[in-house]
């Protein structure tokens, strides 16, 4: 169960830095364009607003992997539930399948997170 939850955390980490790299490096590329189903023209507008929301990913990242390597329950809940209400908040206003991409892993990671802690207390 241990490895599982990790491993779903790791999952989310990775599907953060590779939002990350999209919005920050390809928003204005054809794979950008693509992906989100933008124009040229408004993801040239927009690109700075990408860049910002690229960085917001990477960090999101960053502390779940800290949460890996330091074992940190706390750690790990926090940036998963904040995935999470960030992923419900952009199927509202943006897009339902944000729902799907980001915020479905990040509950499931979760999920197997708080299972996991709870087998390790009850097997001490």
């Amino acid at each position: 169960m241990k490895i599982v939850s990790q491993l779903l955390v790791l999952f989310v980490a990775i599907l953060h830095i590779g939002f990350l790299i999209l919005e920050m490096f390809l928003w204005d590329h054809p794979v950008g364009y693509k992906v989100f189903a933008t124009t040229p023209e408004f993801a040239a507008a927009s690109a700075t607003l990408a860049m910002n929301q690229g960085l917001y990913n990477g960090f999101l990242a960053a502390g779940l992997i800290v949460g890996i390597v330091k074992k940190d329950l706390a750690f790990k809940v926090f940036f998963l539930s904040c995935i999470i209400v960030a992923g419900i908040f952009g199927a509202i206003t943006a897009k339902i399948s944000i729902l799907f991409i980001q915020a479905s892993p990040a509950l499931l990671a979760l999920i197997f997170v708080l299972l996991a802690e709870k087998c390790t207390k009850k097997n001490a």
